[in-house]
């Protein structure tokens, strides 16, 4: 890579490097159990969680999808929502960040050059997190995208206005996706500290609270040209790529509804809240109460279980490399998707109305798991679920190749 990149940013200690799958989740689940104290409350008074996010930096999570070619562990694409799942049931703004940096590192496995691999894939398994830049709602509706390359001697130089992921905030990295010169969607990775770049916290977009999601100004910064991957060879045909994406979407959405769940038992449990039936006193003896939470509980493992086959199924596209296998993914995606989604909001209707966590009764901030809930699968409505898998099970379609399929 050029001398731009080596002197961007500043060399932080080498996080450990994690040998096993088994061993990485150790790892998050030892993160969720200091992460998750007073979460409600940060989220409730939008405090972000840098600390929280240094800590996912120095563990060696952000590194694990990395393959072993590269120095990674290459964890299978379960383990990998099994962990964003841990993460994001003890917070799911910290959950959620990582998403973005996941699918930027897939995207560069997918098209990026040798030379491109070696280098990024070094800084993740520095603890350095990749956040993306968008103009648009689909990555390959060209004609919405604002953002144009232009060409500066051996590099470009771009200048716009977009919005950023959640944890842009936090980003060592900035991938922003735009048009080369023949109109084509690449992705430019730029250090966050790039002269001309500026992140605005946008706490009042539609998102976590403290998800810590950025709009971007971009003034004429300049761009290596080693630092350009061709993000269209993913769109040329079916690749995983946005199955994974979807994937790790499903998983923020399975550690709301555990976390939500779990928040519902305990208040049941201790009788702080929720007034019960009159005839049997406490909550927790009710039958219908009983029969609800049983009820909730058997989604919850269903969706768990649909999200590790669905993790499975990328494997296999991964290693396949076929458009019937990618297709197949995606179709498994689409329905645990679906179906975490549905869970989620399940189990925040049953924490509301079994256990009635309203902050007047003393314990500020439960509204979160609500909140968190609805904006975070409000971004990727589940009808268009139902739409896709019907379509194809019917009428043997599925969608273009996109960041969502």
């Amino acid at each position: 890579m050029s001398n731009v990149f080596h002197l961007a940013a500043k060399i932080r200690a080498v996080p450990p490097y994690l040998a096993t799958e088994d061993e990485a989740i150790e790892v998050a689940k030892a993160i969720a159990e200091r992460i998750a104290t007073r979460s409600n409350h940060r989220g409730h008074d939008r405090i972000l969680p840098y600390d929280k996010m240094a800590l996912v930096a120095q563990s060696g999570l952000l590194g694990v999808t990395v393959s072993s070619e590269y120095g990674g562990t290459d964890i299978s694409n379960a383990s990998l929502a099994e962990l964003i799942a841990i993460l994001s049931e003890a917070d799911s703004s910290v959950g959620q960040i990582p998403q973005s940096h996941f699918y930027i590192l897939e995207a560069l496995r997918l098209a990026g050059s040798d030379a491109q691999k070696q280098y990024f894939f070094a800084r993740a398994l520095a603890g350095e997190y990749f956040a993306d830049v968008l103009t648009e709602a689909e990555p390959t509706a060209s004609e919405d995208i604002a953002i144009r390359l232009i060409p500066d001697g051996v590099g470009y130089r771009i200048s716009g206005r977009g919005y950023c992921s959640p944890g842009a905030l936090f980003a060592d990295w900035m991938a922003i996706f735009c048009l080369d010169p023949q109109n084509r969607i690449v992705m430019a990775i730029v250090p966050r500290q790039t002269e001309g770049l500026a992140i605005v916290d946008e706490g009042h977009v539609l998102s976590p609270r403290a998800a810590a999601r950025g709009g971007v100004v971009i003034d004429n910064i300049y761009v290596s040209q080693d630092a350009v991957i061709d993000h269209y060879r993913n769109f040329e045909r079916h690749v995983p790529l946005g199955a994974l994406g979807q994937l790790l979407l499903a998983a923020v959405d399975l550690g709301i509804a555990r976390s939500s769940f779990a928040e519902m038992i305990r208040l049941l449990r201790t009788g702080e809240r929720g007034s019960g039936r009159p005839e049997t006193g406490a909550t927790s003896g009710d039958q219908l109460t009983i029969a609800r939470t049983g009820s909730i509980a058997i989604k919850i493992e269903a969706a768990c279980a649909l999200l590790e086959r669905a993790g499975r199924k990328v494997d296999v596209a991964q290693i396949d490399q076929s458009q019937e296998t990618a297709i197949e993914a995606s179709i498994a995606v689409a329905a645990a998707k679906a179906l975490t989604a549905d869970a989620a909001l399940e189990a925040n209707r049953s924490l509301d109305e079994l256990a009635d966590p309203s902050p007047s009764k003393g314990e500020p901030g439960l509204d979160c798991h609500w909140s968190d809930a609805r904006m975070h699968t409000l971004h990727d409505p589940v009808r268009w679920k139902h739409y896709a898998i019907g379509d194809f099970h019917l009428n043997g379609k599925v969608p273009r190749p996109n960041g969502q399929f």
